[in-house]
């Protein structure tokens, strides 16, 4: 009996002390977060004055600065304090870099400029680069005679203007802005390639007098019509691409003509390439082209590009002795006796046929091999 009354006492006497020790662990818990929750409080008073004072200070600062006017800039400025929520975001050039009036070419790329200014400094410059900024007219340029490359490229420019006096300019690219015409280049006659794409311009014009243009891009704009190009008598690569023309045409005189590109447009037939006789590339793709005809005159031709079009046959190509490469990848072609009219063109080296009906047979690879022995890459992939 005196046993079992010890054993009792001390099994009461553990389990009192093993409580004891769980209410000790929780204890500790509530006491480190009820810590945690006190800093935490600390820190958004801290806070909280700062942000009170920075405040007054910007205050003070705002009374005590004097008011001024400005003109001319300062539309530019409010019109990028609207596109931008922060504020405006224009740099001014002479905060930008030091003008050596000894330089040659000057990149003044992604720098937020705003305005052209405080450029006469520059008697010898003949490369000027304004990519990737917020500029948006063309000015104070009249004293850069020796400019020979001028870039704009992707601006916010919605006129070609004040570029009369860069009468030694060979480059200009004014691609990825604003432009609704092609204007006031007149005076440009030593200019030999021409960038405009991605603006709005919806006709081709006033380009008579540059004579000497070699390039001429002007793809994804507005055109609906090739015209007004016949005194472009040199120019060897034509980019047109990603309009709305719905006619191959008015290229006659462009007997120079090395490089077409009428990429997605809304032409439906090969036509008007006679007189292209130097013609080496030729891109059509994203168009509605039902047949491959008329380039009988165009036996220059090296590259082919007839992608994403509604052709079903290959034909009337036996006579290319240069093609080399030939893309017909997503359009209709199903018969392989179509494929071996492609056995003629020895040169071949490079085919795109996916994503047509003859590119599901198991066998389109080895028998694409078979046929055009001279292949080296089928669809981006090389031949084994």
């Amino acid at each position: 009996m005196p046993l079992q009354l010890l054993l009792h006492y001390v099994h009461r006497l553990w389990r009192s002390l093993r409580f004891q020790r769980i209410f000790a662990t929780f204890a500790g818990i509530i006491q480190l977060i009820a810590g945690v929750i006190s800093l935490l409080l600390l820190l958004c008073v801290y806070y909280c004055i700062k942000l009170v004072q920075s405040t007054q200070i910007m205050s003070e600062n705002e009374e005590k600065a004097p008011a001024v006017e400005v003109s001319g800039a300062s539309n530019a400025s409010n019109d990028e304090s609207r596109d931008n929520p922060d504020g405006p975001t224009m740099q001014k050039i002479e905060d930008i870099i030091t003008i050596d009036p000894e330089t040659y070419e000057l990149d003044l790329n992604h720098q937020r400029i705003g305005k052209i200014e405080d450029l006469e400094p520059l008697v010898r410059i003949e490369r000027l680069c304004f990519r990737w900024n917020l500029i948006k007219k063309i000015e104070n340029l009249g004293t850069l005679t020796t400019l020979k490359e001028l870039e704009f490229y992707d601006n916010q420019i919605t006129k070609l203007e004040n570029l009369e006096a860069l009468v030694n300019l060979e480059i200009l690219d004014v691609s990825f802005n604003r432009l609704v015409k092609i204007e006031n280049i007149e005076m440009l006659v030593n200019l030999e390639r021409l960038f405009l794409c991605a603006n709005k311009i919806p006709r081709i014009e006033n380009l008579d007098s540059l004579i000497n243009l070699t390039m001429l891009e002007l793809g994804d704009n507005k055109l609906r019509k090739i015209e007004n190009l016949d005194a472009l008598v040199n120019l060897k690569q034509l980019y047109l691409g990603k309009n709305k023309i719905t006619r191959i045409e008015n290229l006659e005189k462009l007997t120079n003509l090395t490089c077409l590109s009428l990429q997605a447009n809304r032409i439906t037939k090969i036509e008007n390439l006679e007189s292209l006789t130097a013609l080496s590339e030729l891109y059509l793709s994203e168009n509605g082209i039902e047949k491959i005809e008329n380039l009988d005159s165009n036996t220059a031709i090296e590259t082919l590009d007839l992608a994403q079009n509604m052709v079903s046959k290959i034909e009337n190509l036996s006579h290319l002795t240069d093609l080399e490469e030939f893309w017909l990848n997503d359009n209709s072609v199903s018969d392989w006796a179509s494929v071996n009219h492609l056995s003629g063109n020895t040169q071949l080296a490079t085919i795109y046929l996916e994503r047509n009906p003859v590119a599901s047979d198991v066998q389109y690879r080895t028998k694409l091999k078979l046929a055009i022995p001279s292949l080296t890459k089928i669809d981006a992939t090389l031949c084994r």
